[in-house]
């Protein structure tokens, strides 16, 4: 039963250079497109009593508090509910901060990537280093206090002590979860069809990813998942769903479901998704393998790792025995925890490699 609900929003000003994800700048559908989206919840949600809800984009923040407040309010949500809205620097006045929290949000995910102005400037992002600074201000004084920060590694030209200024001044807000990703270039993004120059190398990469390890284990932070920190207890309910591989609800365009044991995808297609919301483009049941396959990649994913319990609960499958070959290849990535496997951060590193022997076993 899914106890979780991811809402697309799709709509921005303009698309940064390394974004990838369906969105559109077409302001003038937003309010069209959220009745569409109202079809959709009627239609699909059956009522569960839901402990996380993430609105998620293209930039939420964009939408305006009544509309928001339609959505929030077609669901149920447990006492403690984990709400959260992405938004971005240049979109969030105190008053608009305000009203977000009066309407339910608790959770606030800030768009900043970077500090460093002119890479800002370089990437596409509307906002100023300034402008992040008094974004987590007045979401402070507006009450918010579970606060995360994006921070994106391996742009052009950034290098290791670019990283290091960056981390000191996310340390400098008192925030309570950073996101960090390491870039990618992909296909539908700006950069996928104009390669960027100064691209930092594999190394240097993995030189950065460390000294994120370092710095922010060091300010007491825990590294939970491959490329997530929280303080202790603010750990993202919402994507621990997705790593946990439980049931979730996914409504609004090109949004991905999970409900019933069966996978689901909406239509990618604006003016498609806004004539026909109620219906998904693409749905399938997991077969037994596929289940148990994204119970191995996504629990390597988190630093507490697969529950061996859970699968043989789950598959029937004795995890040590099954995959004892691959786990005393690995030994010197792969450690045992209380509850299972896991990844060390070598291993982690190396997971692109290695993950694959389990999926194909």
């Amino acid at each position: 039963m899914p106890r979780a609900c991811y809402i697309h929003i799709p709509f921005c000003k303009a698309k940064c250079k390394y974004c990838s994800f369906i969105s559109f700048n077409k302001l003038d559908l937003v309010t069209g497109y959220i009745y569409s989206l109202l079809k959709e919840i009627n239609e699909n949600y059956n009522g569960e009593q839901l402990n996380t809800l993430y609105f998620g984009g293209g930039t939420p923040s964009l939408i305006p508090v009544d509309l928001l407040s339609k959505v929030v309010k077609k669901f149920a949500l447990d006492d403690g509910a984990e709400v959260t809205i992405e938004v971005n620097p240049d979109d969030c006045s105190l008053d608009y901060l305000s009203d977000l929290k009066n309407i339910g949000f608790n959770r606030l995910s800030i768009g900043s990537q970077t500090f460093n102005d002119k890479l800002l400037e370089l990437i596409g992002r509307r906002h100023n280093s300034q402008q992040i600074f008094e974004t987590v201000k007045n979401a402070k004084e507006v009450g918010f206090q579970n606060i995360s920060l994006d921070l994106i590694y391996g742009l052009p030209s950034q290098t290791v002590d670019c990283i290091k200024e960056d981390l000191g001044k996310f340390l400098e807000l008192g925030i309570q979860h950073i996101s960090t990703y390491g870039l990618k270039i992909e296909g539908g993004s700006y950069w996928g069809e104009h390669n960027p120059d100064n691209i930092p190398d594999d190394d240097i990469q993995a030189d950065m990813y460390e000294l994120i390890n370092y710095l922010l284990t060091g300010a007491g932070f825990k590294r939970y998942e491959v490329s997530n920190f929280a303080k202790e207890g603010f750990e993202s309910k919402h994507n621990l769903t997705y790593w946990n591989n439980d049931e979730y609800y996914g409504f609004g365009v090109s949004a991905h479901g999970y409900v019933n044991g069966v996978r689901y995808s909406n239509y990618c297609i604006l003016e498609q998704y806004m004539n026909n919301p109620t219906k998904h483009e693409y749905g399938r049941i997991l077969t037994d393998k596929e289940k148990l396959d994204e119970e191995i990649f996504l629990g390597f994913r988190k630093t507490e790792g697969v529950n061996i319990k859970k699968i043989k609960h789950k598959f029937d499958v004795n995890f040590e025995s099954k995959y004892k070959k691959i786990l005393d290849k690995y030994s010197d990535y792969i450690i045992k925890t209380e509850q299972g496997f896991a990844f060390n951060l070598k291993g982690t590193m190396l997971s692109n490699e290695i993950l694959p022997e389990f999926l194909s076993d």
